[in-house]
């Protein structure tokens, strides 16, 4: 049986890594260049809370109802 070639396989990880990393670069670069950033929202401004999507501190969403738990 032939063993395995871990070099070629710790060589992937990496290539698939940097890969990775460099199409996040490329999307941070163009959402800062875009005046409005990605899909319209502009970065600096916070994001508008909707109260039925609000999160308690403990990160629970809170049901609507309390008979639908």
């Amino acid at each position: 049986m032939a063993t395995p070639n871990y070099n070629y396989e710790k060589r992937q990880r990496e290539l698939a890594k940097k890969k990775k990393k460099e199409e996040k670069l490329r999307e941070r670069d163009a959402r800062k260049s875009s005046p409005d950033g990605e899909f319209g929202q502009n970065p600096e401004m916070p994001p508008e809370q909707d109260p039925d999507h609000a999160q308690n501190p403990d990160g629970v969403v809170p049901a609507a109802n309390p008979d639908q738990v």
